[in-house]
């Protein structure tokens, strides 16, 4: 099983980038997704969350210091999850991962995290 974020990197204040989240060796489609991300120092927080409904219209969550800047979105095709982010502030620097779950039979997994700096 593996998680395989890229995308990060260093942007300006009000850039973008856009995280991607490649997945193997689960079935992708079964499983709900979120992006977190964590600073030194202090907890992993959530940042948006994916579920899975196969041929339906996905659930999307936002925490509220991202929403209306950050869009998650899932291709199940491509085993692949992503996160958009715009207006990126310097508060937004962190390790963002790529988190994977599965209610029944409980299983979760992790990616390796992806620095993203944002800085002038």
């Amino acid at each position: 099983v593996q998680l395989v974020e890229s995308g990060g990197g260093l942007v300006q204040p009000g850039g973008s980038l856009r995280l991607s989240c490649a997945a193997s060796g689960f079935t992708f489609s079964n499983y709900g997704l979120s992006w977190y991300r964590q600073v030194p120092g202090k907890e992993r927080e959530l940042v948006a969350r994916i579920t899975s409904v196969g041929g339906g219209v996905n659930t999307v969550f936002y925490a509220s210091f991202v929403k209306g800047r950050f869009t998650i979105s899932r291709d199940n095709a491509k085993k692949a999850m992503y996160l958009q982010m715009n207006s990126l502030k310097a508060e937004d620097t962190a390790v963002y991962y790529c988190y994977a779950y599965q209610s029944y039979p409980r299983r979760e997994y992790w990616g390796q995290g992806t620095q993203v700096t944002v800085s002038s």
